[in-house]
């Protein structure tokens, strides 16, 4: 059977001082583990050997609360030479790794415990912590681990565990001796199986149990199991319950131990003589119940710090003053048969005197000083944690309350005490119903009787056979409904679940079974739900969430539903006196069925749900405020024009108010409208793309002047020197003057555009930038660079010269320029309209269609109204100028001159034209 394997560190990369890493050896309430150095270098490094070789069956770590490893890995090695460095790297196999929380849900304030199942046979295991989680708390970036324990079994054991497993198997199946004491049957915690591991081998008990009531456990329960083989059951059961005892007065201890050492830290020495005491009285008073029943026969002595009598502190007329301890039989006569297995331990009230007197009146020393744990505990003996869960850190103080009570209500029968006769009188009508007994176990001050009780009366409602008088079957129902009102009110978590459980079984099961009516139902849920109600308040989070929970499930019965009787009950204002743990489930309760039921046929209205969620914004709570305004919303979705009758009008004076303000916001967003916050901002975006346009514009048409001039400078150029060449003979000589004077052509390009062929008179060098950037038919601008170019050389601007041309390809069909990430599938599909060779027609990139050829045709296309359907600038300017024809157009010079050719690309700084092409355009 897998048990704790002890071991030594053998190394550690480095710790903070009075953190080292030997602390891991150690398991008690007080440690504090080990702490990396501060600004370490990471990863860190602990190196751990076994006291032998073993298979390893489950490792678990206790992380700090707040200086948390991002991930820990393990390693393991088998026995290494002693010339070798025990700890290298090339020496350990690799198990894996484990990834802790960051502990941010919490607020730094629970431990982790991680469990690791693993099969792994070595003796040295390394441990390797990476980087921290960063958090407010962990200024130095340190990586801390308060406890790690390895649970296996000794590898050399294994052939001969297995042997003696198959021995027991063939002679269980071959029917010897039932009662021979080897039988695991006969083992009360399931040593007969190879993988059982034993609750005291968890590191929650250690980590939360004073180590000498430890010690008196684990005894016990060897003495238990013992007992078991040997059939002594009476006094196995005894056992039990003084264990189930014990573990109750060593949390306490253990509580008392962290608070000492916090008085001790505070230099409150005072308190911290006082909780040594007080400790002092508590466990010579649980040492002597156990040695008057005999518990600790055969065990060594133990120490006491202070031998003390059994007397108050106090004066006796103090109302704090000790009660008397009733004489406890001496169990000579433990294994008789008929001897009933009661609580053990039965608590004194200890005096809480004023500081001043426990210094005065503090009692002498009669004892050396307990043991430390590392000396009370051998390595085989120390626990693991279980299951990876959340445990809060052992300087918190646990639930008190329960604790407690767990202790105060055992007493020394079984039996549960009689009944008084405020209880008699009380409870006479389910005494005539139940009887006696179960009553009395209900009202006794043991919980286990209480537990019992309750569940002796489900066990007798669930075997009541059908067709029992109607009468006898509503007065049990009715007598248990009293005993669950009484129950519902514990403080201890077992018997309130056991009363949950209860009235579970009667509104599902008991009440249909026998055929029972609505009142019934009602009778039950109307007399439970203001209890349960109560619950949810409760300082016990464990207990409110039970509560919670229930309560939710309750109101989902088919049978509760259609009463409506819990939404009624939710929806009732919120008490301004009322505890901040009851507001807070009221309106979670109410949250969550709105979603659960909705408001049809429900008991939830719009009118009922929207008074007590307009009311809960007024809470002084944030958190009640902040579900009523999720409350609002969740109305808002189902019915809008109702929701707002109940809300105040969406002006600037109600949005003044932070809640208002963001419930109209939720309601904009529900109804897919923007926000206060989301217009402006819109706002501010659409203005400051205007003003950049405009600038962008206006930069581009200052940059643009001089490229037109240049072009028409240059056009002007060649027709004087046209003129020139004209006016002289082939051999160079001057011809002579004609009869008629010639019309001067120097002024011919004035006002005149010379790509669409447009003349205006405010085509001046401003005006003629201004129709080149939006108006000319024969231009564009491309998308990706914002250039100004022809569209007849559109394709090979994409393809060549465009800012963007990388992210160009051309499709061998079309000819025209499709993006890359699109042109395997504009290629496969073939749905481009193939075009033709420049000698056959023209290619528009506009409307992708193939058209005549020539350059004259490109004029026709895109400024004709029967020509290109995508040019936009044609939709603003329908053919100022009419179409020319072959050799008419306007660009023909009487002078014979020549323009720029049509067609031609016109490359332009970015945001304008360029510098004018190359080409010129032939008259014809």
């Amino acid at each position: 059977m897998p048990h704790k394997i002890g071991f030594v560190v053998v190394s550690s990369s480095g710790h903070e001082d009075g953190f080292s890493a030997r602390e891991l050896m150690i398991h008690a309430p007080t440690v504090s583990g080990w702490r990396s150095p501060k600004f370490c270098q990471f990863p860190q490094e602990i190196v751990l050997q076994m006291v032998e070789r073993c298979r390893i069956r489950k490792l678990q770590l206790l992380a700090h609360q707040y200086m948390i490893s991002s991930k820990v890995e393990f390693y393991i090695s088998e026995s290494l030479p002693e010339y070798l460095v025990p700890y290298q790297a090339e020496r350990f196999r690799r198990l894996g790794y484990v990834s802790l929380c960051d502990n941010e849900k919490t607020g730094c304030k629970a431990r982790e415990l991680k469990s690791v199942y693993v099969d792994a046979v070595g003796q040295f295991l390394k441990l390797i912590f990476h980087q921290n989680h960063a958090n407010k708390y962990n200024v130095y970036n340190q990586v801390a681990l308060v406890a790690i324990n390895i649970i296996g079994d000794p590898a050399d054991l294994g052939d001969e565990s297995n042997t003696t497993c198959r021995e027991k198997l063939i002679d269980h199946y071959l029917g010897h001796s039932p009662h021979n004491p080897e039988d695991p049957a006969l083992d009360g915690t399931f040593a007969g199986r190879s993988d059982y591991i034993s609750p005291l081998d968890d590191l929650a008990f250690d980590m939360y149990q004073d180590p000498e009531v430890a010690q008196i456990i684990r005894r016990l329960d060897e003495r238990k199991r013992e007992a078991a083989k040997k059939e002594r059951y009476d006094h196995a059961k005894k056992l039990k319950q003084a264990i189930a005892d014990l573990q109750k007065v060593g949390e306490r201890l253990g509580r008392y131990e962290v608070e000492k050492r916090r008085a001790v830290e505070k230099e409150d020495y005072d308190l911290a003589k006082e909780k040594k005491q007080q400790m002092a009285r508590y466990r010579a008073q649980v040492y002597e119940q156990l040695e008057l029943h005999g518990l600790l026969q055969g065990e060594p002595e133990m120490q006491r710090p202070f031998a003390l009598p059994l007397q108050p502190l106090a004066s006796p007329s103090s109302p704090q003053h000790w009660k008397a301890v009733s004489s406890l039989p001496r169990t000579e006569e433990l294994a008789a048969e008929d001897t009933c297995a009661g609580p053990i331990l039965q608590e004194k009230p200890l005096a809480s005197s004023p500081r001043h007197s426990a210094v005065d009146r503090s009692p002498p020393a009669a004892g050396p000083a307990p043991r430390s744990h590392v000396e009370a505990l051998p390595y085989d003996e120390r626990p693991l944690p279980v299951t990876r869960k959340q445990l809060e850190e052992p300087s918190a103080e646990p639930e008190v309350r329960e604790a407690d009570s767990d202790v105060r209500r055992r007493g020394v029968s079984a039996e549960p005490e009689p009944l008084t006769e405020k209880a008699l009188r009380e409870a006479s009508s389910a005494i005539d119903t139940l009887g006696e007994a179960l009553v009395a176990g209900a009202y006794s001050k043991m919980w286990s009787c209480r537990e019992d009780a309750l569940l002796a009366l489900y066990k007798r409602l669930m075997e009541m056979p059908v067709g029992t008088q109607k009468g006898f079957v509503k007065n049990m129902l009715r007598a248990s409904v009293f005993l669950i009102r009484r129950a519902i009110k514990d403080i201890v978590t077992s018997v309130f679940q056991a009363s949950l459980k209860l009235l579970k079984m009667i509104i599902t099961q008991y009440i249909p079974k026998h055929k029972l009516g609505k009142l019934d139902t009602t009778y039950c849920v109307e007399r439970a739900i203001p209890l349960l109600l109560a619950r949810t308040g409760d300082s016990s989070a464990r207990l409110r969430v039970m509560a919670l929970n229930f309560i939710q499930e309750m109101a989902l019965f088919k049978e509760v539903r259609s009463l409506q009787l819990i939404p009624s009950y939710l929806v009732q204002p919120l008490k301004t006196n009322a505890s901040v743990h009851l507001a807070m489930s009221q309106v979670d309760l109410l949250a969550r069925l709105l979603r659960d039921l909705g408001t049809e046929g429900s008991g939830f209205t719009v009118d009922n749900v929207m008074k007590f969620a307009v009311s809960a914004l007024e809470h002084r709570v944030y958190e009640v405020r902040e579900t009523a305004v999720r409350i609002i919303l969740d109305m808002y979705r189902q019915h809008p024009a109702l929701t707002l009758e109940h809300l105040p009008p969406d002006d600037s004076t109600t949005r003044r108010n932070l809640l208002y303000k963001a419930i109209f916001e939720g309601f904009a967003k529900i109804d897919g409208r923007p926000t206060e916050a989301e217009g402006k901002t819109q706002k501010r975006v659409v203005t400051k793309e205007a003003e950049k346009q405009k600038k962008e514009e206006t930069k581009a048409l200052q940059g643009l002047s001089a490229a037109p001039r240049e072009t028409q400078a240059g056009v002007q150029e060649k027709e004087n020197e046209a003129v020139k060449l004209k006016n002289q003979d082939p051999q160079g000589r001057k011809a002579a003057p004609p009869d008629t004077p010639e019309i001067p052509d120097n002024h011919y390009l004035d006002n005149l555009c010379i790509f669409c062929g447009e003349r205006n008179e405010s085509f001046t060098e401003e005006g003629l930038d201004l129709h080149y950037w939006k108006h000319c038919l024969m231009l564009t601008r491309c998308d990706h660079c914002r250039q100004v170019v022809e569209i007849s050389s559109l394709t090979e601007h994409l393809l060549t010269e465009c800012d963007k041309r990388d992210g160009f390809g051309k499709c061998p069909r079309c000819s025209e320029a499709v993006p890359k990430e699109e042109l395997p599938r504009h290629i496969k599909t073939k749905e481009c309209n193939p075009a033709k060779s420049e000698k056959v027609a023209n290619r528009c990139p506009l409307c992708h269609e193939n058209f005549a050829p020539g350059e004259e045709a490109w004029k026709v296309h895109l400024m004709g109204s029967a020509g290109c359907t995508m040019n936009l600038r044609k939709t603003h300017i329908l053919c100022k100028a009419p179409a020319p024809q072959q050799g008419k157009g306007p660009m023909a010079s009487k002078s014979g001159t020549s323009a720029p050719k049509v067609g031609s690309k016109i490359p332009t700084p970015k945001g304008g034209l360029s510098k004018s092409s190359s080409r010129t355009h032939t008259r014809r």
